[in-house]
C-alpha cells in the first residue's frame, strides 16, 4: 500500500499531524458488545500490526471500548509507537459493569478519561481527543457542550492533549466548541443513506476541517443495498468497498476509520483507496440518498 492507495493524505488543521485518508477503528478489537477482551487476542494484535505495515498512521479508539480493552491491545501491539502514527481517542463515556453506554460528561469524569487513555496507550500526552456527544442513540441531540470542552481545553493547556474534536454534534454545538478552542475534526453518523451533514462537511472542508464519518454503512434499507450490490458487482467489489470509495470521493476533508477483527477483511477495507467510481457509478450512488429522502 502507498500514499495514493489509502486515499491520499490529510493534514489537521493549524497541526504537524498528517494521516492517510483511509485510517483504522479499533472499536471491533474488544469482544462482543464492544465488552472485555476478544476472543484471539492474538488476531487483534495482527491486525493492527497489518494495518501499520500496510501504511495506516490514523488510528481511531476510545478508553470505554472495553473498557480499557481496546487501548490496552493498540499498546500491546504497537507500542513503542512509530514515527508519524496519529493516535484519536474519544471521551464522554463510560461502560459500567451492565455493559450499558452511559455518558460521562463531569469534569472530573473528563479528567478521569484522559487519565485512563494516556495509561492504557502508554502515551504522555494524546494526539487529538473527541468529545463524544451522548445524544439519541447514534443521533445528535441538541444541548450545550461548553461545559466539557472547555475542561478539555484547560486539560490542553496542561499538555495532557494536543488537539481537540468533536463527535455526534450538531452545527450548533460544533460553533459553540470553536467559539472556545480550534476544533480540528468532527465525527459523526454519515454514509451513502444518512446525509443530513451533507452542507456541514462543505462547510468543513472550506474551514480545512476533518469530518470523520461513522457507520458507513449503517442505516441501508434493502432497495439501497441492491443499487450498492449492483454498483459493486459492476465494479467487481464489495459492497462495502464501493460505500468507502463514495466518501473518499465525496470530499477531500473525509477520513475513513472503517473497523475490523479480520486481516482479510481489513486488506478489503484499504483497497476500496484504489477503487475508481464513474460518473454514472456515483449518479446512481447518489440516488441512494435521494431515494432515502423520499421514505423519510
Amino acid at each position: 500500500m502507498n500514499e495514493a492507495t489509502l486515499g491520499g493524505r490529510f493534514t489537521f488543521p493549524g497541526t504537524s499531524l498528517t494521516v492517510h485518508r483511509i485510517g483504522y477503528g479499533a472499536m471491533q478489537l474488544a469482544g462482543p458488545g464492544v465488552w472485555g477482551p476478544p476472543e484471539d487476542p492474538a488476531a487483534a494484535v495482527a491486525v493492527l500490526r497489518e494495518a501499520v505495515a500496510a501504511g495506516v498512521n490514523h488510528i481511531d479508539t476510545s478508553d470505554y471500548y472495553g473498557p480499557h480493552v481496546t487501548n490496552q491491545i493498540i499498546r500491546e501491539a504497537l507500542h513503542p509507537y512509530p514515527q508519524g502514527l496519529v493516535i484519536v481517542t474519544k471521551l464522554g463515556g463510560r461502560r459500567p459493569p451492565d455493559k450499558s453506554w452511559q455518558p460521562a460528561i463531569s469534569p472530573e469524569e473528563l479528567a478521569a478519561g484522559v487519565h485512563d487513555n494516556l495509561r492504557n496507550l502508554g502515551l504522555d500526552a494524546l494526539d487529538i481527543v473527541n468529545y463524544r456527544v451522548m445524544g439519541s442513540g447514534h443521533g445528535t441531540a441538541e444541548g450545550s457542550i461548553a461545559e466539557q470542552v472547555t475542561v478539555l481545553a484547560g486539560l490542553r493547556r496542561e499538555g495532557l492533549i494536543r488537539h481537540i474534536g468533536v463527535s455526534n454534534v450538531t452545527a450548533a454545538q460544533l460553533s459553540e466548541a470553536q467559539a472556545i478552542t480550534d476544533v480540528v475534526c468532527v465525527q459523526n453518523n454519515y454514509n451513502l443513506a444518512h446525509r443530513h451533514d451533507d452542507a456541514l462537511i462543505d462547510d468543513l472542508n472550506r474551514a480545512g476541517i476533518a469530518y470523520v464519518p461513522f457507520f458507513p454503512l449503517g442505516g441501508f434499507t434493502p432497495l439501497q443495498s441492491s443499487t450498492l450490490s449492483s454498483v459493486a458487482g459492476r465494479l467487481g467489489s464489495t459492497p462495502m468497498q464501493v460505500a468507502l470509495a463514495w466518501l473518499l470521493h465525496r470530499s477531500p476533508n473525509i477520513l475513513l476509520i472503517p473497523g475490523t477483527s479480520s486481516v482479510a477483511h481489513l486488506r478489503e477495507n484499504l483497497a476500496a483507496g484504489q477503487l475508481a467510481l464513474s460518473p454514472q457509478d456515483l449518479a446512481e450512488l447518489d440516488g441512494i440518498a435521494a431515494a432515502s429522502a423520499l421514505q423519510h
